[in-house]
């Protein structure tokens, strides 16, 4: 049995940029004067609660994603993809944060990785029922 090592630590570091979203998103709080469970006021605040959310809705899609990728592909590339998904979030993070505007390449950054890792996760297991029959 493989130990995935790779892609165990990489979802661990996908989950910790959640944590980090939410961090911000206090901070965003602290700095605006807006106390929970208000959710709107600041246009900064409200910027850094969509991040967070945006990927919260995109985490149950990447992380199973990942992990059948892994082990009906291979390894190394779910690691380089799910590495190129969490720079993506980042990225999408830092410019959403900064302008609505500025948000998109980290998006599609995001979103490239995660069809990879769906699209073949899906493709491989549905070429193994069909070839191998297993």
């Amino acid at each position: 049995m493989q130990p995935h090592s790779w892609v165990a630590i990489v979802t661990l570091v996908a989950l910790l940029v959640y944590v980090w979203m939410g961090a911000r998103v206090g901070g965003a709080r602290k700095k605006c004067g807006i106390d929970a469970p208000t959710m709107t006021g600041d246009p900064e605040l409200e910027r850094h609660i969509r991040v967070q959310a945006n990927t919260l809705e995109w985490l149950p899609i990447f992380l199973p994603s990942l992990w059948l990728f892994a082990i009906y592909w291979s390894d190394l590339v779910a690691t380089i993809a799910g590495a190129v998904w969490i720079v993506g979030r980042i990225v999408y993070a830092l410019g959403y944060a900064a302008s609505a505007d500025k948000r998109e390449v980290g998006f599609i950054i995001q979103m490239l990785a995660t069809a990879v890792l769906l699209f073949g996760a899906l493709g491989r297991v549905i070429w193994m029922l069909v070839v191998v029959g297993a």
